[in-house]
């Protein structure tokens, strides 16, 4: 998934979908650890909410069904 950042006063932001969020258990307000890693961001929970699996398909189906075609470009 490709996102852009947004001008937000003097910073960028970046805007999650839903989806994400929720598959990640956080909501808005919620923190997060951010870790640069070999050129990478790792953007990790710092105390995500407990989502069960039946959860997380509905969530995960939910992403795959609305951007099939990204994910399908992706993976070539």
């Amino acid at each position: 998934m490709i996102k852009q950042l947004r001008k937000v006063g003097n910073s960028n932001a970046l805007i999650l979908d839903r989806a994400i969020l929720e598959l990640l258990g956080l909501e808005e307000g919620g923190e997060v650890q951010l870790k640069v890693h070999n050129g990478s961001l790792i953007i990790t929970p710092t105390q995500p909410k407990p989502v069960d699996k039946k959860r997380f398909e509905e969530c995960l189906s939910r992403v795959v069904t609305e951007r099939r075609e990204l994910l399908k470009r992706l993976a070539e």
